[in-house]
């Protein structure tokens, strides 16, 4: 490869026919090949050879159309004939000749890299950078790949001359033209930003090669035509190849200075160099010279609401890095999308943003006392709360544990206290929970992390001083993935929860204005570290007294409204009420009472739906009503039908619960049957006195059955 002129190529080359693009010298092209000549190229020569001669390849631009493809070997781009002059080379005249000899201009290049691959189909990945010009002389074979003759028609080593050494041989006219090109390549450099990659090389690829290769380097690197290149490849001679790169050099210059003429009269329209009409290959830049994504409206828009989120420093200094970051990266890179979730997840989190409490005491008072009845314990620590921040606004959030049975109400006086304070509740269910990133989330070097309930809480009420219910906190679990138990000892610590730091956020959040209200159902499962953060609050359950008034006035309008009755077709008074607490439910709270009232409420609607259709109250009750002591005795109606239930048998010893439930359906729907019998009797006889005896008697009879059964 070398000799006393320099350095040579190899006198027979391996043609490779492309037409992805074109190679010049100087640059480097990553080619897919994917036809039968060049995959015997590849897999017979660059894969199996061992020297450096056997990596040196020919590249001939292919100008037929790849779709279109046969195994004759193409009509390339030019068929002309060269003739030396002196050391260069010059198109002279189409010749005849007799011995089939193809005369074409191709770049030598060395493959640096090849990767193979099935899919969609068998193809091999080509970087080759280019070496120098060469003319095919005679072919030598056409399969299975294409081998050539060839002559070479550039210096190989003008590459590592120094600059200096070369100008001294150029002459006047050659001389202004490399100035020339120069100029406007500097000129190109100083539109642009230096911080890209590519442009940073070339700057540095101006500086250090010699003027003469400068045509093939800016002409591969700017953003031109396949036939623009052809045209640079053409010009073996080196004064024809700076007339030819020099327009497309200054056509960039020239369109740069358009837009940014265009940007100056229209400052609010985000103009930038599109893929088109860009100066790299798959850059942008806009006319500052900072590089944009293609949807540069978005990022300018993130950009904004970073700086609008009102976050701390520490917080801001690491958006405004994440989001230089996101400028830089192209779109089809799956950090991108990772970099764009976490900026929109900060710029959401509220910051700053905090609702005003409300610090009425007596409009508290009567608020909670409308919604629950008893809980005077809880009412009067909400209360403190309230005359406190009365008189001092910085206090920080409690943070209280109701510890009581279930179905005392710990859950909803939690969102009463919230609608007391007049702030934003949310719930979060620990119940099970056995995973620490629960809570603090996980690090955004695992594939799908995801920040922790805590900071997903915040994001979902919007603000910073919201209710936050922790429920069931006596029932987190353990596992290989970590004590979420721990975990809430930074989150329910007054000291620490102020600098509360998310492993998906990776910066603090102030956690010192929530009010965290934690509920148990015994606190002997909670581990003493944890159980030691909490204002412990013991919820016990309900008299039977308390559990009367809270039917009367929770619980049976709520079902009243859910099953679709009104009071006038569904009445139960106290004793009823009594009667129901005391033999059919016995628990701490009030949860079977109020299944105990739905069964009612559904059993009556049966009987509405069935045979009572009305719309107007008056249907229910006769017109005329006999007097009988001072007071009416108006029929039976539904109402009546709770009043004459029998108490339910809590001594059985077969089955008990099974038994009982049976006994209670068969005794409601008897008093029904009962009772729609002796309405159908008064409506015949108008005796309603003698109806309201026979009803009687008969549910007394059933009671007597059901209970000696």
């Amino acid at each position: 490869m070398t000799s006393d002129g320099g350095i040579k190529i190899p006198s027979r080359l391996p043609l490779l026919l492309s037409h992805e693009g074109v190679l010049l010298p100087g640059s480097t092209v990553r080619f897919s090949v994917d036809s039968p000549r060049n995959m015997q190229l590849v897999s017979q020569r660059l894969l199996r050879g061992t020297s450096l001669k056997s990596t040196i390849i020919g590249v001939i631009p292919n100008t037929r159309d790849p779709e279109h493809d046969t195994d004759d070997l193409p009509t390339l781009h030019k068929l002309e004939c060269f003739e030396r002059v002196g050391n260069d080379w010059r198109c002279r005249a189409k010749i005849p000749h007799t011995y089939p000899v193809l005369y074409r201009i191709g770049t030598a290049g060395i493959a640096v890299q090849v990767v193979g691959s099935n899919w969609p189909k068998p193809h091999y990945s080509l970087l080759i950078t280019g070496l120098c010009r060469f003319r095919v002389s005679s072919l030598l074979k056409e399969r299975p790949f294409v081998l050539a003759e060839v002559e070479q028609l550039d210096k190989l080593d003008q590459y590592t001359t120094p600059a200096t050494e070369g100008a001294a041989a150029e002459d006047e006219e050659l001389g202004e033209l490399s100035k020339k090109f120069y100029q406007a390549a500097v000129q190109l450099l100083g539109m642009l930003d230096m911080s890209v990659p590519v442009v940073a090389k070339f700057r540095r690829l101006l500086d250090s090669l010699p003027r003469e290769t400068l045509p093939d380097v800016v002409a591969s690197m700017i953003r031109t035509s396949n036939k623009e290149k052809l045209q640079v490849l053409d010009a073996v001679s080196l004064e024809e190849r700076f007339k030819k790169a020099l327009p497309m050099l200054t056509k960039q210059i020239e369109g740069l200075k358009l837009l940014q003429k265009t940007r100056k009269m229209n400052p609010d329209n985000e103009k930038r160099v599109t893929n088109k009409s860009g100066v790299f290959p798959g850059r942008q830049f806009n006319l500052d010279g900072e590089d944009e994504e293609e949807d540069g409206d978005d990022a300018v828009a993130l950009e904004k609401k970073v700086h609008g989120a009102n976050m701390p420093d520490a917080a801001l200094r690491v958006c405004l890095k994440e989001l230089k970051r996101l400028k830089k990266m192209p779109q089809s890179m799956p950090e991108y999308a990772l970099t764009r979730n976490y900026l929109d997840l900060m710029v959401e989190l509220p910051w700053s943003k905090s609702t005003k409490d409300c610090l009425d005491i007596r409009a508290a008072r009567t608020l909670l006392d409308n919604d629950h009845y008893a809980m005077d314990k809880l009412k009067r620590r909400v209360l403190e709360y309230l005359a406190v921040r009365q008189l001092k606004t910085s206090l920080k959030g409690p943070i209280l544990c109701f510890v009581g049975p279930p179905g005392v109400g710990k859950t909803s006086v939690g969102r009463s206290i919230a609608r007391t304070l007049g702030r934003e509740f949310h719930r979060i269910a620990l119940g099970g929970v056995c995973d620490q990133s629960d809570i603090r989330g996980h690090r955004r070097t695992y594939v799908g992390s995801m920040p922790g309930r805590i900071i997903n809480g915040l994001k979902t009420v919007g603000v910073n001083n919201p209710v936050f219910l922790l429920d069931e906190v006596d029932k987190l679990g353990k596992s290989l993935q970590g004590d979420p138990a721990a975990a809430l000892l930074e989150v329910l610590d007054p000291e620490q929860n102020h600098s509360f730091t998310d492993h998906y956020l990776n910066v603090a959040f102030d956690l010192s204005q929530v009010l965290f209200i934690a509920t148990a159902n015994t606190t002997a499962t909670i581990p003493p570290a944890l159980l030691d953060r909490m204002e412990v609050l013991q919820v016990p359950g309900y008299t039977q007294e308390e559990r009367v008034e809270i039917a009367h006035r929770h619980l049976i309008p709520n079902q009243l409204e859910q099953h679709g009755l009104t009071p006038q077709q569904l009445h139960i008074p106290q004793e009823t009420t009594q009667d129901i607490i005391s033999r059919y439910t016995r628990e701490a709270g009030v949860r079977s009472l109020e299944r105990k009232i739905g069964a009612i409420c559904r059993a009556v609607a049966v009987k509405v739906a069935e045979g009572h259709r009305v719309t107007k109250t008056e249907d229910l009750i006769p017109e005329s009503p006999t007097q009988q002591g001072g007071k009416t005795l108006s029929s039976l109606s539904l109402c009546v039908t709770v009043l004459i239930l029998p108490p339910a048998i809590y001594t059985s010893t077969y089955n008990g619960r099974v038994i009982r439930e049976f006994l209670q359906m068969t005794r409601l729907i008897a008093v029904l049957k009962v009772c729609s019998v002796a309405g159908e009797k008064e409506g015949r006889q108008g005796s309603s006195q003698g109806s309201a005896d026979s009803a009687y008697q008969t549910v007394r009879h059933s009671s007597v059955i059901s209970q000696t059964s």
